[in-house]
């Protein structure tokens, strides 16, 4: 299965690296810009995923995830600001190589927002 949806919305997702043009080598070496089958621009930004937890509970341990884009984000997305993907998927992967077997989940969006702000705490009062 590729290509699975993926609702990331319990999940807080912060950019660890901004975005950037997807490169890869060429048969000459030198690094050429990844594109679509129509001949868009990929691009890519690592973020790190931490589960939301309510007020006074711990959030297990978060992970970093790279994740290509479809379309170019813009200049706003630095380190450390929240953002949403828009119209994420995962798809999993196994790459057998020389004996060894490596396996993963391989994310993708059409692109990312910036977060809504975070809810405001409740009163210590309220119940």
């Amino acid at each position: 299965m590729r290509d699975i949806p993926v609702n990331l919305g319990g999940y807080k997702l912060t950019v660890v690296e901004p975005p950037a043009p997807k490169m890869r080598e060429d048969a000459n070496g030198a690094l050429v810009p990844v594109t679509d089958r129509d001949g868009a621009t990929q691009f890519t930004v690592s973020l790190f995923a931490k589960l939301r937890v309510k007020p006074g509970e711990r959030a297990p341990k978060g992970e970093e995830i790279k994740v290509t884009l479809g379309t170019d984000p813009g200049p706003d997305f630095g380190e450390d600001v929240r953002v949403e993907l828009l119209d994420a998927r995962v798809s999993p992967y196994q790459i057998e190589s020389t004996g060894r077997v490596n396996a993963g989940l391989s994310w993708r969006a059409m692109g990312i927002k910036h977060a809504g702000p975070a809810p405001a705490p409740r009163p210590s009062g309220d119940k």
